[in-house]
């Protein structure tokens, strides 16, 4: 399996290349030149590895039609010693949980950090250190996070051999406790630096790092954000074991509806969908920072500025320039690398936004590829979260809220709707205690996490001073 840019670099990479180098060279997201296809009689013999062997198998038989320069044996491995009970709480790693009717909740946030970024995270700290130790070398990750990534990627770091992790964060803008989940690790690899912006600003940064091609390789930059295809690709697993445990047969449709900042989660399951997995419709749930439904409903991009992007309490999906979008666009434009490299290229940068309206494959983003969209506020987060605890007793994040609340509002007659649980709602007590009048459930390993010594360094949102600091921690 070879890679290619999204913006027309077609140099052959394969996996392990792309795994270590992050953005491509010309600034480009990777993919693979083709989606592999799955037959009917291939879904059901993944439907039996899944209920016979469980979901680490089920990742080994999907990573390998995309992993093709790690030995099988190394490969099946690595999915065993990640995919675990006693790394994910429960055998069954990613199970369904029945809300109403024909509405589900895949839960994705029993691993370490309590949110569903270490379904993909724990699994890339694994090939991370594989490859490393393989080639002799090492590796100075630099990431952006929201609120979920930086702690699922310190949890999967932390005391990897030849690995540093350099995370930045909008400062203030994460809930105390994805604050305390980062800051308070001591590990001697790990290092936060919360930027004086907002999360767009962070990404920026990352992004300006990665596109420093003599700095990128003399400091060996890798990243662990979604724009970093192993990650994406990790998450199309649980769209394949979300669909088998919601159906009995092949013939039986799926829709899933994904709360989305950055578009990671929800490429996923374009990519699983283009395997020929049988979706419905992928629904991607927003929040008050809404350039997702924008964009779906309307086919004009528009990317806010620092001042516009709303601080809320589904902090997670504070985000306006959802760098994964530039995957699907690829797919949606016909592969036309010259026409995406323009559209996030120039036109982004001189315009801040971009116009598909009049386009006849804007069109084919519902019809072809299945994708919807919807909005949640603050008012309707609260109210779905009580609503959801005094009708079925389960007490749901706020980012899972905004899920259930666009999900409702496209559910179709018999075909399942599986929303995507995001995190747990201890990570959001304070508006859980809005909504409910109490406090979440906290697993015990996190009791008093919020009064422990933290180390971060403050900066501006500069990438050059953070380059500064990397030089520094690196000599």
């Amino acid at each position: 399996m070879q890679y290619i840019s999204t913006r027309g670099d077609r140099t052959p990479k394969r996996f392990c290349d792309i795994l270590l180098e992050g953005l491509a060279p010309d600034g480009g997201l990777y993919l693979p030149e083709h989606y592999p296809q799955v037959s009917d009689a291939t879904l059901t013999a993944w439907r039996n590895v899944y209920h016979r062997q469980g979901y680490s198998a089920l990742a080994f038989e999907i990573l390998s039609l995309y992993i093709d320069d790690i030995p099988a044996a190394v490969l099946r491995a690595l999915c065993a010693k990640t995919y675990t009970a006693e790394v994910f709480g429960t055998g069954e790693i990613v199970p369904l949980r029945h809300v109403e009717d024909d509405l589900w909740l895949e839960a994705l946030s029993n691993g370490p950090t309590l949110a569903f970024k270490d379904m993909a995270m724990q699994l890339l700290g694994n090939l991370f250190e594989y490859e490393l130790g393989r080639r002799g070398e090492s590796l100075n990750i630099l990431g952006a996070t929201s609120g979920d990534t930086g702690s699922a990627a310190e949890y999967a770091m932390r005391g990897k051999k030849g690995v540093r992790v350099f995370m930045t964060s909008p400062h203030g803008r994460m809930s105390p406790f994805q604050q305390a989940q980062m800051f308070s690790l001591m590990d001697d690899n790990i290092f936060n630096i919360a930027i004086e912006g907002v999360f767009d600003d962070c990404q920026d940064i990352v992004k300006a790092v990665s596109n420093d091609l003599a700095f990128k390789r003399q400091y060996k930059i890798g990243t662990v954000n979604s724009i970093n295809w192993a990650r994406l690709l990790a998450q199309v697993v649980y769209y394949f074991a979300g669909y088998i445990q919601a159906t009995e047969t092949n013939a039986q449709k799926v829709s899933f509806t994904v709360p989305s900042g950055n578009f990671g989660n929800v490429c996923a399951g374009h990519v699983a969908r283009m395997m020929g997995l049988p979706i419905a419709q992928l629904v991607v749930a927003t929040n008050e920072n809404d350039v997702l439904d924008e964009f779906f409903r309307t086919g004009i991009y528009r990317v806010r500025g620092s001042a516009d992007t709303h601080e809320t309490s589904s902090p997670s999906m504070d985000i306006s320039k959802a760098s994964n979008f530039e995957r699907f666009v690829f797919d949606l434009l016909g592969r036309d690398s010259a026409r995406t490299a323009d559209l996030f290229g120039p036109q982004l940068a001189q315009a801040g936004r971009f116009d598909l309206s009049a386009d006849p494959l804007f069109a084919q983003a519902a019809s072809h590829y299945g994708f919807a969209s919807g909005k949640s506020t603050h008012s309707d987060r609260l109210a779905t979260i009580k609503d959801v605890f005094e009708r079925h007793g389960m007490v749901i994040d706020t980012h899972t809220a905004d899920g259930v609340k666009v999900a409702r509002e496209h559910q179709q007659s018999g075909v399942p709707m599986v929303v995507l649980e995001t995190a747990l709602p201890i990570k959001f007590a304070e508006t859980i205690v809005e909504a409910l009048g109490q406090q979440p459930d906290r697993p015990p390993k996190f009791n008093g996490i919020e009064d422990l010594p933290k180390r971060v360094v403050v900066m501006p949102a500069d990438a050059s001073q953070v380059k500064a600091f990397m030089v520094e921690k690196c000599d």
